[in-house]
């Protein structure tokens, strides 16, 4: 099933669109289709995005959502979508709305109506929500930010090294738009998870993740407990943020490459 079959790599806040080359590589020796596109504006490498940052300032949740729809509708109706952090937002969002035959989501980030935030994911989003100014600009993290939020359950010279590679600045306004999610009645976090019929959903989650805690990752799966599809989860013990960049992300893409072997996918 996976000769040619497209898939579409999201990734969220603070990575840049190449962090998925690993992936891609991977996934293309398996039989797929991939490509891995940055955000509306994002620049082709990682040196340009950061020499302009105010060039992805100010998108947010929706406007993101429909650039990577369009993507993934250009690509044909199984095309598969794989998304990390507010990536993972993504994917469950357009999985909702029909977009796509299947979704993984990794480390999502919070949907409408899950409702635990935990002390360490408040910790890792202040860099951003810390400043009710920041909503239109972009944000960069800096070293040690970048370690409590991603790379904490990798050594300090793994997380520099993953920061030194990949860290892009991102738009703060999709986090503020999360952080809202439950007292707005039509939040762009908003993710229709009853929708059927749909393509199945994994949701994966590290359980030391700081920026998406486990539990965090548990409640969204529970806001699927009403849909007749295919909704499952797996947890990566010890696992943080940086779970697919990090030295061990081969562990967690043959979990995907499983799961959807299992879907027919």
């Amino acid at each position: 099933m996976a000769e040619n079959r497209p898939v579409v790599f999201i990734h969220g806040l603070w990575l840049h669109a190449t962090s998925w080359e690993p992936w891609i590589e991977k996934f293309r020796a398996a039989g797929y289709d991939p490509v891995a596109p940055g955000w509306p504006n994002e620049a082709d490498t990682v040196e340009a995005a950061r020499a302009n940052p105010d060039a992805v300032a100010d998108k947010g949740i929706d406007e993101v959502a429909a650039h990577f729809g369009e993507v993934a509708n250009g690509l044909g109706e199984e095309t598969i979508l794989i998304g990390h952090s507010f990536g993972g937002l993504i994917a469950e969002k357009l999985l909702g709305e029909g977009v796509g035959a299947g979704a993984v989501a990794i480390d999502p980030a919070q949907i409408k109506g899950v409702l635990p935030l935990p002390l360490a994911q408040l910790r890792s989003g202040f860099p951003a929500l810390g400043n009710p100014t920041n909503l239109h600009k972009s944000v960069a993290l800096t070293k040690p930010q970048f370690r409590y939020g991603f790379g904490n359950a990798v050594s300090e010279e793994e997380s520099d090294a993953l920061f030194e590679r990949w860290t892009i600045p991102s738009p703060a306004r999709p986090l503020f738009q999360a952080a809202a999610a439950n007292f707005q009645m039509h939040s762009p976090a908003a993710v229709d998870t009853k929708r059927h019929p749909r393509g199945p959903l994994l949701l994966i989650s590290g359980t030391a993740d700081h920026t998406v805690p486990d539990v965090v990752t548990r409640s969204t799966l529970k806001q699927y407990r009403d849909a007749m599809t295919v909704n499952e989860l797996q947890q990566f013990e010890g696992r943080g943020h940086s779970l697919t960049i990090d030295s061990g992300w081969n562990e967690v893409a043959d979990a995907v490459l499983a799961w959807l072997k299992t879907q027919g996918l």
